[in-house]
This record gives structure tokens, sequence and C-alpha cells, in this order.
């Protein structure tokens, strides 16, 4: 039997013990959301899958010479707008041009923050270099939010972990 003065404290050294727990490596997972299927226009989906009451679409993309940089040829040039989201933050997807075969040939992330036209509107315009420009077939939207950025087990063991979206997409990925 232990000594009447240990008793007292005993309560508190178990809560220590419980609590030194929750931040052992056991405790914290990873895991990634799957890829949502890629189209002109989306609706913009959080880890879960659950519609963020926001739409990307794709209004229209060409080939021509970048004029910063018209020596390197034909480019994929796109217009694209996002409806429903705030001025301050909101939701950003993955724009990949691809071929015939929906073959990503080359991708990069979209805030729709970042985009602003006229009016008010969520609209803007970018270029997509390609190794290959004369086998854009089309420009295709990840419905998959990339703005979320949660900590990971490896870089925070104790506040990282949960649902990820997945990887962004990249060259040769297929959409």
């Amino acid at each position: 039997m232990f000594p009447a003065r240990v008793l007292p404290g005993a309560p508190l050294a178990l809560v220590i013990v419980a609590l030194s727990g929750c931040s052992s490596p056991w405790g914290c997972t990873d895991t990634t959301a799957e890829r949502g299927t890629a189209g002109v226009r989306v609706q913009v989906e959080d880890t879960s899958g659950r519609p963020l009451g926001v739409t990307a679409e794709i209004v229209d993309w060409s080939l021509e010479p970048h004029p910063q940089v018209p020596s390197e040829g034909d480019q994929v040039h796109f217009h694209y707008r996002f409806d429903g989201s705030d001025e301050t933050s909101g939701p950003a997807v993955d724009a990949c041009a691809v071929d015939e075969n929906r073959v990503a040939l080359g991708c990069q992330t979209l805030y729709s923050s970042e985009a602003f036209g006229p009016g008010g509107d969520r609209t803007s315009d970018d270029w997509l270099a390609v190794e290959h420009p004369g086998q854009v077939a089309g420009v295709l939207l990840i419905p998959n939010d990339q703005s979320y950025d949660r900590r990971t087990c490896e870089q925070d063991v104790k506040d990282g972990g949960g649902l990820h979206p997945p990887e962004p997409a990249g060259r040769g990925d297929q959409l």
C-alpha cells in the first residue's frame, strides 16, 4: 500500500502519462483524399468529397506564343472562372493541359483568390508551357480543393495528420 502522501499526486501522474500518449506516433495518421473526376466545369470539393458551393470552369483556351517569351513558341493560354468563392480566400484547383487520352501534359494550381476580373467577377487567364503543344486537346480542372494545407504527421506528430487533398496533378497523370 502507498503512503497517504503519494495518493494525492497519483491522479496528476496518471493525467500526465495519459496526455503524453496523445503525441505518440501511433496516434497520428495521414490519409489522402481520392482525386475527383476532371472536367471543363467542376464543383470544387473538400477533402471529404463534399461540394464547397464553388464552381470552377475553363472558359476557353488556345495555343499561342506567350507575349513575354514569344521565342519559346506556342503555349497553352486559357481563361477560367470561379463562381461562388469569396473575395479574400477560397479554394484552389489544379488545371491541366491534356492530350486526347486525358493524359496531363502540364499542370498548375489556380487559386480563386487570385482571380479577379472586371466588375468583381472571379475570372482570370493563365499560361501553361508544355513540351508538345500540338498534342493539347483541352484544358481540364480537377475538383479537389488544393488550398487546404494541414500539417502532416511527419511535420508535426502532435497537431498534424488527418485527411489531405490528393497530390497535385502533374505531367503524365491520367485524368
